[in-house]
């Protein structure tokens, strides 16, 4: 099984194009963790900003979508999705737990204390916009990204997404495909 991740798209329908055709064929699930369609107040909008495009898109998305509310998600964005938008995504893969939250409520150390405690295998949160892909506690803890609007950090000159498969968990580059960071499920 195959798992595509992503999130904050911030209402960026060539994010999700480029994703669909560049990092995500084959696979079986997307997770979206959250920040879909409104750039918030914050952020910048990005040329490509199209909202309701972005939402037929994902509509029409040809891999069954899961999203996890984030907190520039809005009753709104859910309604206009026609998908439901919960604070958490649990899925089954194989012998792994995936759990998605946005992350934006998490404080200094609840990410780890809650993987614990749920049994998650990997943990995916968003909001920072900076991509992470790390090791702690025999769990695998990830933050995509953005496809549209990264952020400083290691990985921050590229927009980026996340695969889940059988043997690891890899962060791409949103415009090739390619595997910037891979680390193997722990065992």
């Amino acid at each position: 099984m195959r798992v595509g991740i992503i999130s904050d798209t911030h209402g960026d329908g060539t994010a999700w194009e480029q994703a669909l055709a560049n990092c995500f064929q084959g696979v079986d699930l997307i997770i979206h963790a959250g920040d879909v369609l409104y750039h918030g107040p914050r952020n910048p909008i990005v040329a490509a900003y199209a909202p309701k495009d972005l939402a037929g898109l994902l509509q029409q998305s040809p891999v069954p979508l899961l999203i996890a509310r984030g907190n520039c998600d809005a009753e709104v964005d859910a309604m206009v999705l026609n998908l439901p938008m919960p604070e958490q995504v649990v899925v089954q893969m194989g012998k792994h737990r995936l759990i998605a939250q946005h992350g934006h409520r998490l404080g200094e150390g609840e990410a780890e204390t809650l993987a614990a405690y749920y049994r998650a295998d990997l943990w995916i949160t968003g909001h920072t916009h900076v991509a992470m892909l790390a090791a702690r506690e025999g769990r695998l803890f990830v933050n995509p990204g953005s496809p549209s609007l990264p952020h400083s950090g290691p990985l921050g000159k590229f927009k980026t997404v996340a695969v889940a498969d059988d043997a690891s968990v890899k962060i791409l580059a949103l415009a090739t495909g390619e595997v910037l960071k891979e680390l193997p499920w722990p065992v």
